[in-house]
């Protein structure tokens, strides 16, 4: 499997979990945390099911593949997320040592890595991420757009 196929594989997946935050009647973003090729943590939104600002589906993947390791620290762990985080997931990226964020759409109100700000470029932190935007960037901006139109048309 070559890097875009393996790209794609694991944003398809981050894609199904946005679909879950949708039917949950959450914002509809999906994260998954891949280790040797191997999804390790998932998570969707749940800020609004959770009462917690916090619970982004970046969060969430990160809770869940810390458990799965046993440990907070997520090296040569990459997060597949299907729009760009936003300063905290960044933030809590950087604290768990994630390796790679791959993203899907831009999110051009408060996306922290290419749209608002350009947090990872300036080398203020002590761990540095690689960051690749743009994979499957029209599903999963469709997911957004879908949601907010129903949404506001109150389908």
């Amino acid at each position: 499997m070559n890097i875009l196929e393996q790209h794609t594989k694991f944003m398809s997946a981050a894609i199904e979990l946005a679909q879950q935050a949708a039917e949950a009647g959450e914002v509809p973003v999906g994260a998954v945390i891949v280790r040797d090729g191997e999804i390790i943590g998932t998570g969707h939104n749940l800020s609004i099911s959770n009462h917690d600002a916090t619970a982004h589906a970046e969060i969430v993947a990160m809770r869940d593949a810390s458990m799965s390791l046993e440990n907070y620290r997520l090296n040569g762990c990459d997060l597949y997320v299907t729009i760009e985080p936003c300063t905290m997931c960044v933030g809590a990226m950087v604290h768990a040592r994630i390796n790679r964020i791959v993203f899907g759409a831009k999110e051009p109100r408060a996306g922290a890595l290419q749209s608002q700000f350009r947090l990872l470029d300036d080398g203020h932190f002590n761990h540095s991420i690689g960051v690749i935007g743009g994979i499957l960037a029209d599903e999963c901006g469709e997911i957004m757009t879908q949601f907010f139109r129903e949404r506001r048309t109150g389908r």
